[in-house]
């Protein structure tokens, strides 16, 4: 399948106060959307990770470094799980 291009207009003082690169600044875009979509129930960690571009490894640590759980399970569906480990 064939990646979709969608063009975001920066203006060029952007780059120069980040001191990045428009590919710097392309891959913060989009590893910050997929972060962004992941935390809102939109995209599922496998998705995220494919929008990212980034290894899960790294997708993961940007999840951490943005105080974003990769995780929401209650402390009750975890018990639940257990419970039903316990009975296999």
């Amino acid at each position: 399948m064939e990646n979709v291009t969608i063009p975001v207009n920066i203006p060029p003082d952007i780059l120069i106060t980040l001191n990045e690169s428009e590919e710097e600044l392309k891959d913060h875009f989009q590893v910050g959307i997929a972060m962004m979509l992941f935390q809102e129930g939109k995209l599922t960690l496998g998705k995220a990770i494919q929008l990212s571009d980034q290894s899960r490894f790294d997708f993961e640590k940007s999840l951490a470094k943005n105080k974003i759980p990769v995780s929401d399970l209650s402390v009750g569906q975890i018990l639940s799980d257990v419970d039903k480990l316990r009975n296999i």
